[in-house]
């Protein structure tokens, strides 16, 4: 007799898939990275501890298939901003970076566990599931920006670095830390303050 809860494993390979993705988006949203283990993913699933092997022969196939989504809801918060901005009439690159900047923070610091999950590289296999697809796309529209503002230098290393002051800015924001040092109440004037460090002052 089979096991209760082997049954929902003969659902659609596309359903089952997906809700083992599902689960993992919601767990590592309330219980952070550390919990997306093989075990409790297929436990939540109701499905036996086999099962996500059948769609994801390892276990970063399966966290990258997550973080997929993550790039995802960030790339549809970025494309909505720019959209929003440019309704209210032409913006230029340095506005847009302002919003970008704005939206990269936010999502961030309200899914800490998902943006965690999102750079981690060292668990996930971003060469699969069209992972790349959706990740690079974000920073060369970065890199585009920033080499419209700085067309006299190297367009990728400037964003890289405005990249890496951006995340840092929110892991030390989301731990209480630059509140404490600069008491701010709001990251936007240190989210303008890295631009100004990255593409120099806005002209006036």
């Amino acid at each position: 007799m089979s096991r209760p809860e082997q049954e929902p494993e003969q659902e659609s390979d596309t359903g089952l898939r997906a809700r083992l993705v599902d689960v993992g988006v919601e767990l590592v949203a309330r219980e952070g990275v550390q919990a997306l283990t093989l075990r409790e993913i297929a436990r939540r699933a109701g499905v036996s501890h086999g099962a996500p092997r059948r769609y994801f022969p390892t276990h970063l196939e399966l966290l990258s298939a997550i973080a997929r989504r993550g790039f995802g809801e960030l790339a549809e918060r970025a494309t909505a901003a720019a959209a929003a901005a440019d309704s209210d009439g032409p913006t230029t690159p340095r506005e847009q970076l302002t919003a970008l900047g704005r939206v990269y923070l936010e999502f961030a610091l309200g899914n800490s566990g998902m943006y965690e999950l999102m750079f981690r590289h060292d668990l996930l296999e971003s060469g699969h599931l069209g992972l790349r697809d959706t990740s690079l796309p974000l920073f060369g529209r970065l890199v585009d920006l920033v080499g419209q503002v700085r067309p006299d230098a190297d367009a990728r290393l400037v964003a890289g670095a405005l990249w890496a002051n951006l995340h840092g800015i929110a892991q030390l924001w989301g731990w209480g830390s630059l509140q404490l040092a600069t008491e701010a109440d709001d990251f936007v004037p240190l989210l303008r303050s890295a631009l100004d460090a990255h593409l120099g002052a806005e002209s006036e």
